[in-house]
């Protein structure tokens, strides 16, 4: 292992339990507490909280308590999500706008480092990317007094799918805006590693790693949602990725997204542990700037 201090978070869905995005419900099966205690256990100093899981857990507890799991548990580093149809109009607006001010809240009150939003879902069309910057810097400009960046994530399966596109909505908008660069978006976009490289460093703001076979299982949906696997288990070369991140000069914390029916089935503590060692073992040849 290199003389580097990793620090890993779990994103929501890899410590989430019996559930995945688009689920009847996106709560998860496990209490915050049992997550925050078996993350911690584990390893792991971040964590990640959806929309659903996040508005039950404050109404249940309330914010102190909500903030108190996590400070007990040495948990640092938070990110929140999912934010949609943040570039559009009328009812799809409107109840992204709600969410986003539920969101930024709860963010700003627990400290989270991120907001992560997507744009162009499915059928949504080609980007219109000045419209799309216009309103990604009215957004940033929304979570700026919360002290949050907001991350888009480039899907392969949205209309800002490539780092190209990312980098046209998101360069020189705001400070607290930039992308959140994902293992499996990358390879599933078609993107060689390589092209990490292009991404000015500014522009980096969240990393998430995880690892999946090269073929796809059926829809990229239904292959994102089910079928990702712990880093090193794949056929992706996460180390790869991880240097080409780590050449760009990013120095945070590491998500971890793992959404997988085959984890979702296991213990907590088994997840969190297989999760966490798999892939703090793809650091051990990465080589760091001295």
């Amino acid at each position: 292992m290199p003389n580097k201090n990793i620090e890993l978070l779990a994103a929501y869905w890899t410590l989430a339990g019996d559930t995945y995005p688009g689920a009847p419900s996106e709560i998860s099966t496990f209490s915050l507490q049992s997550r925050a205690e078996a993350a911690a256990k584990a390893g792991w100093k971040g964590m990640g909280l959806v929309h659903a899981d996040l508005v039950h857990n404050v109404a249940k507890y309330g914010i102190s308590t909500v903030r108190n799991i996590f400070k007990d548990n040495g948990i640092k580093h938070l990110e929140v999500e999912f934010l949609t149809d943040w570039h559009l109009d009328g009812d799809r607006r409107n109840s992204s706008d709600r969410i986003r001010d539920e969101l930024l809240e709860v963010a700003g009150e627990l400290g989270a480092r991120s907001l992560k939003v997507a744009a162009g879902l499915f059928d949504d069309g080609a980007p219109d990317v000045p419209l799309m910057r216009e309103t990604f810097a009215h957004l940033c400009d929304q979570a700026k007094p919360y002290g949050v960046n907001v991350v888009i994530e480039f899907l392969p399966f949205s209309s800002v799918n490539t780092i190209d596109l990312a980098i046209a909505v998101s360069e020189g908008v705001r400070p607290n805006g930039g992308l959140l660069v994902d293992t499996w978006h990358v390879a599933r976009g078609g993107m060689s590693f390589d092209e990490i490289a292009k991404i000015p460093l500014e522009l980096i703001k969240s990393i998430e790693l995880d690892d999946a076979d090269h073929s796809i299982v059926e829809t990229l949906f239904n292959d994102s949602t089910h079928y990702r696997k712990c880093c090193g288990e794949g056929q992706l070369d996460v180390p790869g990725f991880i240097q080409q991140v780590v050449n760009v000069g990013y120095d945070g914390p590491w998500g971890v997204e793992l959404i997988s029916a085959e984890l979702r089935k296991l213990p907590l503590d088994v997840v969190a542990k297989r999760a966490f060692d798999s892939t703090l073992a793809q650091f051990e040849n990465i080589r760091f700037a001295r």
